[in-house]
């Protein structure tokens, strides 16, 4: 399995061979990733190569050949055997086995986990911070994040299954096809992939057992998007 910093640069490694023949400077690796320092991509190169994905050639600069690239998880998978960045309807999802996550020698942030999350029949809308977990800072993106424990089954086909945690980055908008967390008459909090439909809005289920909710937009509060899920065995 690799982590989404590692699965980013092998593709990032496999997209410029293809196109040029050349592999990329370790100065573009780091552009690409958005990575402070060059030491971040070696030790993304050094996983890379230990699991197989890479070999390094010697005696020649820049020298990368990618051996294989990681199969993608089915969006529709509901199996709980490992993890790999996974595909959600063509975006790159976020999902980790809090059992196994692997360390790119950054230091975990800590998030706080705000309740339950209902993913089928509505629950009480959000709750007081009750503890934090540790992520991975590559599972993040850029503001305010927090967590909910996820209860119900109706995104299993987006790949979000009871039980698992879902990280959120708060936001109050949200574009069409975002997995949100959504707050009905400020009364109940669900997680369903969003969509307009003229002037209302679509709450749309993973799972064909369940209906979509349409709601005029005044019933509605965006409070996050998912961005990444963090699964116990």
């Amino acid at each position: 399995m690799l982590t989404r910093k590692q699965y980013e640069l092998l593709r990032f490694i496999s997209e410029r061979l293809k196109e040029s023949g050349v592999p990329p400077s370790f100065d573009e690796m780091k552009d690409a990733l958005d990575l402070r320092s060059k030491s971040g991509i070696h030790r993304l190169i050094t996983a890379l190569e230990e699991r197989g994905f890479i070999r390094r050639l010697p005696n020649r600069a820049r020298a990368i050949e990618v051996i294989k690239l990681p199969e993608l998880a089915s969006a529709g998978g509901n199996g709980r055997r490992g993890f790999t960045p996974s595909v959600i309807e063509g975006t790159l999802g976020k999902v980790r086995s809090s059992s196994a996550a692997q360390d790119d020698g950054e230091r975990p942030v800590a998030v706080p986990v705000m309740g339950r999350i209902a993913a089928g029949t509505p629950i009480e809308a959000l709750q007081t911070r009750s503890h934090t977990i540790s992520v991975p800072p590559d599972m993040l993106g850029s503001g305010e994040h927090y967590a909910l424990e996820v209860r119900g089954d109706s995104m299993v086909d987006a790949g979000i299954l009871d039980g698992d945690m879902a990280l959120i980055q708060r936001n109050e908008t949200a574009d069409t096809g975002d997995i949100v967390v959504a707050l009905i008459d400020d009364e109940e909090a669900t997680l369903k992939r969003f969509r307009r439909r003229g002037a209302s809005i679509a709450l749309e289920p993973a799972n064909t057992a369940y209906e979509v909710r349409i709601l005029p937009p005044n019933r509605v509060k965006i409070q996050g998007k998912l961005i990444g899920l963090y699964r116990k065995y």
